[in-house]
């Protein structure tokens, strides 16, 4: 590929130079140096664009699978006897724009037992119909969450706290409350048989193994809290959630404390952004290592071509022209090792949820254990706000590689030059 005649001189010159360099059978080396330089970008490109997609894909599935099964906003009553009029804070909250569902609940903590095994669980009590407003995990199984009655003492719970009990529909399971009740014999924990009437999987290990959902007035009368003692609301937008969440507050009053699903959340979210921030610190320092083995190739280039520096002296070529030659070539080769990453980035990024299992498949491996990583498909979620910073960053990297080099070639004197030629 040749470049138009009316660009200035020195680009032409400089993308000679650099097809020379790829083609180079004098000096076989630099043309060597001058490749590995550039698939060392290319790869370090790729490997920014591909580990911060996986891990934008990763916090987007978990956030996707989370806000499944809990609410975007939680109003929780803060009197100790519960929102008897729930009915009413409901139409107040649902005053605001941002809101289109509403439903009671009761949070809890409680253990459950199967014979011998017993673990703790995060009880809900749920009002099925209204349920089915705020989360799309009750919406697309109202007819399971439907076997939920009052005084029926049935329990929806995840697949894999079923699987870990061994427990089916029909089999029955013990909840005990975290506080007991006072006795003549003493203080005796409020224990009550409930009965496994349906089985959810959310897709996040969590919920699906430590999750318990049943009616709202079982849960009142199991835990006594005279009714429901929070209030679930869903939004138009999620993302929304805090700024929501701070006018609620705002508007409902001191008697209630206003949290949203960010807040509720924030540890796992805040580890996955700074993780986030070091990877990128870590990667994009084997980018600037792969750009400043710019710095070597240049230098070799310079000493080959001092010949043709002087000619082009001789014939009145200006040291920032020169240089400007050298920088061109060094920069046509970040470029090139930029967008070569780009594609490849991009390509295993967007065909991830297809390489990975092959792999897996060949080795015999599972990259993602459920039980750890909360999901087990390797997600992926490009976006250019992260692409785009990694291609300037790459750019500007091998431009400033560059520089000495190239001002090393400005400096070069014709006479001493063409001394031995």
């Amino acid at each position: 590929m040749n470049l138009p005649f009316d660009l200035p001189y020195e680009w032409r010159v400089g993308w000679r130079y650099t097809r020379a360099a790829r083609s180079a059978r004098r000096n076989g080396f630099i043309s060597f140096i001058s490749g590995v330089s550039v698939l060392g970008i290319a790869l370090g490109v790729a490997a920014l664009i591909i580990v911060l997609s996986v891990m934008n894909g990763f916090q987007k599935e978990v956030r996707d699978r989370m806000l499944s099964v809990i609410a975007h906003v939680e109003i929780l009553d803060t009197s100790g006897i519960g929102l008897r009029d729930w009915q009413v804070l409901a139409a107040e909250a649902k005053k605001h724009p941002a809101v289109v569902g509403a439903a009671p609940f009761v949070p809890a903590q409680a253990l459950i037992a199967r014979g011998e095994d017993m673990r703790g669980s995060v009880v809900r009590g749920i009002l099925p119909e209204a349920e089915a407003t705020v989360t799309p995990l009750a919406a697309t199984m109202k007819d399971t969450f439907a076997r939920l009655t009052p005084g029926g003492w049935g329990v929806v719970i995840g697949q894999e706290m079923a699987r870990s009990l061994g427990v089916m529909e029909g089999d029955s399971l013990t909840l005990v409350a975290p506080s007991g009740q006072v006795t003549p014999a003493g203080v005796v924990p409020r224990v009550k048989q409930v009965t496994v009437v349906g089985t959810f999987s959310a897709g996040h290990y969590e919920y699906d193994n430590g999750l318990v959902m049943m009616h709202i007035d079982d849960a009142a009368k199991l835990f006594r809290t005279g009714g429901p003692s929070g209030l679930q609301l869903k939004l138009k937008d999620p993302q929304d959630a805090r700024f929501v969440a701070t006018e609620l507050s705002d508007r409902l009053g001191g008697d209630v404390v206003v949290r949203d699903w960010t807040r509720t959340n924030r540890n796992w979210f805040d580890a996955v952004q700074v993780e986030k921030r070091m990877m990128f610190i870590i990667l994009t320092l084997i980018v600037a290592v792969a750009a400043f083995n710019l710095v070597s190739t240049l230098v070799m280039t310079v000493t080959d071509k001092q010949a043709d520096i002087a000619i082009l002296r001789t014939l009145g070529a200006s040291p920032r022209s020169i240089m400007g030659i050298f920088m061109v070539q060094g920069s046509l080769s970040g470029v090139m090792g930029t967008l070569g990453g780009l594609g490849l980035g991009l390509l295993v990024a967007c065909n991830i949820d297809v390489i990975v299992p092959f792999i897996e498949r060949l080795l015999g491996v599972n990259f993602l254990p459920g039980s750890i990583y909360l999901i087990s498909k390797m997600p992926s979620d490009p976006q250019s706000a992260d692409v785009v910073p990694i291609a300037v960053i790459s750019l500007l990297l091998s431009l400033l590689a560059t520089l000495y080099p190239s001002w090393r070639a400005s400096r070069v004197q014709p006479a001493e030059a063409l001394r031995y030629e």
